[in-house]
């Protein structure tokens, strides 16, 4: 249960319920909260935090676009990740790593110098019953009305709140059409991203992603683009129009707690096999790099000591 959960908060570890901020703080307002959500797996050497690094750095260079200091150096954030799942003795799940201004402020603008430091780690299956897509297997997708975030309008390299506004747009269109994930284009019509999802299809056994530059660099988007060349899967990142996916072999969406999830529907068009081939090969790859029973993934793998 989520109560008996412990919460690093500023170099602390406090219980779940007095983890609050006002309401009236910056963050929840204005929508300034930074974040990383990142999954940990149990290992035959222990529980290990997957790409810990890479998201530590993107959650510095999100600080960095948006011209915020953080208050601890990325090695110290990184044990303090390490430390918090410890310290809830968990062997799998998610952690959600918060950076936000606790200072009450009704200016567009907050004078708290330093950020705030928040961390949780939960297990899904124990504390939320588990997570909806992965319980699914029936997983569909539509493209939504709404558009991705043009990226001369704000940063959308940056994790911060208030963009995912656009995310929950698009999610919540697709729920009332029927469907599990909603995708969005860019505002010239190419496919960008899911709700919190990278796309990928497959086509003629290539394995395509939407290009960077209107999407966000997606740490297990990346992980799945530099894992492919080891089990002989070519990849290609470009820029492709909705009916891409209409004719494609295979669709999969991938994100940090859930990783790789098989597309069964895509609008009005059913898969035939799913999941197919491509996707089989990558899912058992990351079992594989997750479980830590691949040797050339070990430094992906963070252990909790």
């Amino acid at each position: 249960m989520l109560n008996d959960r412990t919460v690093y908060l500023n170099g602390k570890f406090i219980e779940w319920e007095n983890a609050t901020v006002h309401i009236m703080s910056h963050s929840l307002a204005r929508g300034s909260a930074i974040f990383e959500v990142m999954s940990f797996h149990e290992t035959d050497k222990g529980t290990a935090v997957f790409r810990l690094d890479e998201h530590v750095s993107r959650l510095f260079r999100t600080a960095e676009l948006l011209s915020m200091d953080l208050p601890l150096s990325k090695k110290a954030i990184q044990e303090a990740v390490l430390a918090t799942v410890k310290t809830n003795h968990l062997n799998t799940g998610i952690v959600k790593l918060v950076c936000y201004y606790h200072e009450i402020a009704f200016d567009i603008l907050s004078t708290q110098e330093k950020l705030d430091i928040c961390i949780v780690a939960i297990d899904p299956a124990l504390d939320l019953g588990g997570l909806s897509l992965s319980r699914s297997e029936d997983v569909s997708a539509c493209i939504c009305k709404w558009r991705k975030l043009h990226p001369e309008t704000v940063p959308i390299e940056a994790k911060v709140a208030a963009n995912y506004l656009n995310g929950m747009m698009a999610g919540q269109e697709a729920i009332q059409r029927g469907f599990d994930v909603g995708i969005m284009v860019d505002t010239e019509g190419f496919i960008a991203e899911g709700s919190i999802q990278s796309v990928f299809f497959v086509e003629d056994r290539v394995l395509t992603t939407p290009a960077l530059g209107t999407v966000l660099q997606g740490v297990t988007r990346k992980s799945i683009l530099e894992a492919a060349s080891h089990v002989k899967l070519k990849t290609a990142e470009k820029r492709v129009k909705p009916e891409a996916l209409m004719d494609a072999d295979e669709i999969l969406i991938c994100s940090s707690p859930e990783k790789i999830v098989p597309v069964k529907r895509f609008d009005s068009r059913v898969i035939p096999q799913v999941p197919g081939p491509v996707t089989k090969k990558l899912a058992a790859l990351f079992e594989e790099i997750c479980s830590g029973r691949n040797s050339r993934f070990k430094k992906w793998l963070f252990p909790i000591r």
